[in-house]
């Protein structure tokens, strides 16, 4: 009697990499690892879509380790793009975090750990470590740092808050100058445009001061301009608290930071 050979074994399925699975039985456990990184409701579209993909590829990390570690270095791109909006610099990440910590925007203890992240981003760079360096459960400390960052960045900054960005920057008599460099760089903010708030239209109120500015720095504004200006000024005391964006809300103090100092230049003297 005939029988038939035996049926060959299934090919087993390739098993994750044994280092993320000492903290998970299974890729749904990763769903609580990541639990507590939520996106911020109120961040521009580069700033959530740079964070969502670094919590996703924590959570990949249990088929493919090396996830980790590269979510870590993903999530530095939207740190590094909120804080220089919030700043209004152009710096490298360490001058930013910095900078950041030194005007209160993130307490001493999560700037530390921030620099850990930035420092592990550049040993990668270099060439130092390998996309291996972390486990699952270090990158996702690494990670909510990131975040945790970017939910206090996202406040509207306090009077004191940009005052303090101010000092040392800029003598008194090169401050609107240098603040009108730093507004041709700055982009506005896509999400208000075509917005009104309290009946001001953010985006013509932009170009309004812009104008007289640019006109007081290129030769001084005559009496119809300056009087243009106090309007726009008081357009601006008003709007700017109800502004709930935080790089929107820091982009029109600045805008009424040059305001007040051309306007203040035809001030008259008092005696």
């Amino acid at each position: 009697m005939n029988t038939l050979p035996p049926l060959p074994d299934p090919l087993p399925r390739p098993a994750p990499d044994p280092r993320a699975r000492d903290l998970v039985l299974d890729f749904a456990d990763m769903d609580a690892l990541v639990a507590d990184l939520v996106l911020p409701t109120d961040a521009s579209m580069y700033v959530m879509s740079a964070l969502e993909t670094s919590r996703e590829l924590v959570r990949h990390s249990y088929y493919r380790y090396e996830f980790a570690t590269v979510a870590v270095t993903h999530s530095l791109f939207a740190l590094e793009h909120l804080l220089a909006g919030r700043l209004g610099v152009d710096e490298p990440l360490p001058v930013l975090i910095e900078r950041a910590r030194d005007a209160g925007l993130v307490p001493a203890g999560l700037a530390a750990e921030l620099d850990r992240g930035r420092e592990l981003r550049d040993r990668l760079a270099r060439g130092t470590v390998t996309s291996a360096a972390l486990r699952p459960a270090m990158a996702v400390a690494r990670v909510r740092a990131v975040f945790e960052a970017v939910a206090l960045l996202l406040r509207p900054p306090t009077a004191a808050e940009a005052a303090a960005a101010d000092v040392g920057r800029a003598q008194p008599g090169d401050r609107l100058a240098r603040l009108w460099e730093e507004h041709l760089s700055a982009p506005y903010p896509d999400s208000f445009r075509g917005v009104d708030i309290e009946g001001v239209e953010l985006i013509l109120l932009d170009a309004d001061v812009a104008g007289l500015v640019q006109r007081e720095l290129n030769g001084g504004l005559d009496g119809d301009g300056i009087a243009a200006l106090w309007t726009c000024i008081t357009d601006l005391d008003r709007i700017v608290p109800l502004i709930d964006s935080a790089y929107c809300a820091f982009y029109f103090a600045r805008l009424r930071t040059m305001a007040a100092l051309a306007a203040t230049r035809h001030a008259p003297a008092a005696t």
